[in-house]
């Protein structure tokens, strides 16, 4: 029914990659986590197909299972044959969105503000946790080390997860823009992880001294006995803001959309979709308004759309 297909995502630390406001590098740990995975369905070309992505930077390890039977699910219900697409940052989620090679995504509230105020992207559902439609950003240190407040980061060593991520990089940045300073001059080094998963690790290991990162994932992790997460611990939490959302690309057909998000919506009325779902953290799925993000787009203004970013 689907052809699951991991794009050669490295979900990997690179540590050397990526350090920003120092002029050099770090030879750090390498975290090799999976190599591509390629698992085919029923083999009919002729069939219609549907491309759905899914982030590496939005999904626990833990939880690709989940959404492989998600996936599964909407495939049937959809009687269409279903493409897993993996990537590995926001920007080329975003890219494949707008140009139409992927129909359906899973995001980040930063990147669907983006692509809905400059290309068009359609907002279809979004998941209702521990009954809200809302989550943070948990900036998070060692469980052993003596930082207390966000402000005794100065001079520390950071971790972004990407650069669109409004968790990992525009809520920190928006942090420091109320104490008047930026990321370049406030950390002694910053580097991206693209992946939440990735930035708990780099803080669990010492690679880095602090990092910003999605709740929903951070909790998920936690309640399922990660290592690694029960090796840090939060030292802030920001204001709530819109969920992670199910998207859709510019001009996908308005039939077809309706059927997508109706069966989200109604997906926790049976059996086998409830328990996808209880896999996943998520009560059920529900609508939300496109106003749910203006929070994050006044962010983005604050910080100049991104230019103090």
């Amino acid at each position: 029914m689907y052809r699951l297909r991991l794009l050669a995502v490295p979900l990997i630390l690179l540590l050397g990659l990526s350090f920003l406001g120092c002029d050099s590098t770090k030879e750090l740990v390498e975290f090799d986590f999976e190599d591509t995975i390629e698992i085919e369905g029923v083999d009919n070309p002729a069939k219609p197909q549907i491309k759905i992505c899914v982030g590496s930077m939005i999904t626990p390890e833990e939880g690709y299972a989940y959404y492989k039977r998600l996936l599964d699910y909407l495939g049937r219900k959809l009687d269409l044959e279903v493409n897993f697409v993996e990537k590995r940052t926001y920007a080329e989620v975003n890219a494949l969105l707008k140009n139409g090679s992927i129909d359906v995504a899973f995001v980040c509230g930063g990147p669907y503000v983006i692509g809905h105020d400059e290309f068009g992207l359609n907002l279809l559902a979004a998941p209702v946790v521990d009954g809200k439609s809302v989550y943070y950003s948990y900036i998070i240190v060692a469980k052993d080390s003596r930082i207390e407040k966000f402000e005794e980061l100065e001079d520390k060593t950071f971790a972004f997860m990407d650069p669109l991520s409004n968790t990992g990089k525009l809520i920190p940045s928006y942090m420091l823009h109320e104490i008047g300073r930026t990321p370049r001059e406030f950390f002694k080094e910053t580097l991206y992880t693209y992946s939440h998963d990735n930035s708990i690790k780099a803080v669990a290991h010492g690679i880095v001294e602090a990092a910003a990162v999605d709740s929903l994932i951070w909790e998920y992790k936690y309640k399922t006995g990660c290592e690694d997460t029960l090796q840090t611990r939060i030292i802030r939490v920001s204001e709530p803001y819109g969920i992670p959302p199910v998207v859709a690309r510019p001009g996908m057909e308005e039939e077809m959309k309706t059927k997508i998000k109706d069966i989200l919506l109604t997906m926790h009325d049976d059996d086998e979709g409830k328990e996808i779902l209880g896999g996943m953290f998520i009560d059920r799925f529900a609508d939300i308004s496109d106003g749910s993000y203006d929070t994050i787009r006044d962010l983005r203004s604050a910080l100049n759309d991104g230019a103090s970013l």
